[in-house]
């Protein structure tokens, strides 16, 4: 066992946070392909990019409102929070670029941290604060901070949730490398007679796009409403009127029937309306 310091009181802060979220730009350096998805996406779903902008702005603004929460359960969800709004910024990044392969697992992930400030909450904080009497010290042995790795799931909840289970179920089949995700992510052209793939394409896919970016807004609003309903974290009145506003707005947004969903279907996943280019049929795929 390694020998290490006395145990001082850990104090917890907020230091930074970012001012606002703007939407990604198109590079003019990026490749035809990127340039082109990002053209297409902002022309055709412009309208649930600006939501999304809405909804990280909202946090922020929930944020810089509880910037002097020093509690330890405030600074908790804070840090969830934080790795959720990275991973939903990164996200966007991507699929806006033509990149929706990687985007699974930075949204799965986000699901994780959202279901993991729930499971705090449920359990009143008391993993956690136990965790943290000795979270971190100096280890002597081997001259370096220590900090305990305070394993922590919460797939029960997600498992649960009528609006994040079945999406974290799917992002995590997307995220692993089975054949048939392969086939869908890298050739979504394909069918009974050609496997078309293109090797790290950046092309625009309005299926995969709509896909993504409604996941996107639905768990902006899930960490919105995570944030609100906690007891912990103050949310003043025009944040929560406005909070109030935007959870509507991504309900009407991810419920137009004419934009590409997934269903669970006996184990699989019927993909709906699933194209590449708004002029195209719609398509259905089964996975």
């Amino acid at each position: 066992m390694s020998e290490q310091t006395p145990r001082r009181r850990l104090h917890s802060s907020l230091t930074a946070f970012p001012d606002r979220y703007d939407l990604p730009s198109g590079s003019a350096t990026a490749p035809a392909a990127a340039r082109d998805s990002h053209r297409q996406t902002r022309f055709l779903l412009g309208a649930d990019m600006e939501l999304f902008e809405r909804s990280m702005n909202q946090q922020l603004q929930i944020v810089a409102d509880n910037a002097k929460n020093r509690t330890p359960q405030g600074v908790a969800l804070l840090g969830l929070w934080s790795r959720t709004f990275s991973c939903l910024a990164e996200a966007c990044a991507l699929m806006d670029r033509g990149s929706y392969v990687g985007c699974a697992p930075l949204l799965r992930s986000a699901c994780d941290c959202i279901a993991g400030q729930r499971g705090l909450l449920a359990d009143e904080f008391a993993g956690y604060l136990e965790w943290l009497a000795d979270a971190v010290v100096q280890d002597r042995e081997h001259i370096a901070l220590s900090i305990d790795i305070g394993r922590f799931r919460a797939d029960a909840l997600l498992a649960d949730d009528q609006l994040l289970g079945p999406m974290y179920r799917l992002l995590t089949d997307l995220c692993l490398p089975h054949f048939g995700v392969t086939v869908l992510q890298v050739g979504p052209d394909s069918g009974p007679r050609r496997l078309a793939l293109a090797f790290a394409s950046n092309s625009f896919h309005l299926g995969w796009a709509e896909l993504t970016l409604g996941w996107l807004l639905t768990l902006t609003a899930a960490q919105l409403q995570t944030a609100a309903g906690s007891g912990i974290l103050a949310v003043k009145g025009g944040a929560a009127a406005e909070l109030t506003r935007l959870v509507r707005d991504v309900e009407v947004a991810v419920g137009n029937p004419r934009r590409c969903r997934v269903e669970e279907l006996d184990g699989r996943y019927l993909f709906l309306d699933f194209r590449r280019a708004s002029g195209r049929p719609p398509r259905r795929v089964i996975l």
